[in-house]
């Protein structure tokens, strides 16, 4: 019977022990619940909008560049034009050179 009587105290002191940290947990997650968290987003603006300035200065280069790009290509020549009136003089010549000949 003592061995029985032992388990029994054990198994109560188990249970009460068991009983005492579900108690603890609740107290915690009450507390938890209650809780509200405060987050300081001061210093993240501050990055964000330094990204954003130079983002902004970013895209200002490239729409210049691409404005100069643009300017440059309307601007471009394929041939210069002492080259053209070189040629067209050239074939002139000899078209009425073939045609003296005939």
């Amino acid at each position: 019977m003592t061995k029985l009587e032992e388990l029994t105290a054990l198994l109560v002191n188990e249970i009460n022990d068991f009983k005492n940290g579900v108690d603890k947990l609740e107290k915690i997650n009450e507390h938890l619940e209650n809780t509200k968290i405060k987050i300081d987003l001061t210093k993240y603006k501050f990055i964000i909008e330094k990204h954003e300035q130079k983002m902004d200065s970013h895209i200002k280069a490239i729409e210049l560049f691409e404005s100069r790009f643009d300017n440059k290509i309307n601007q471009a020549k394929i041939y210069p034009t002492w080259a053209v009136v070189v040629f067209i003089v050239c074939v002139l010549l000899a078209l009425t050179s073939i045609s003296v000949l005939l």
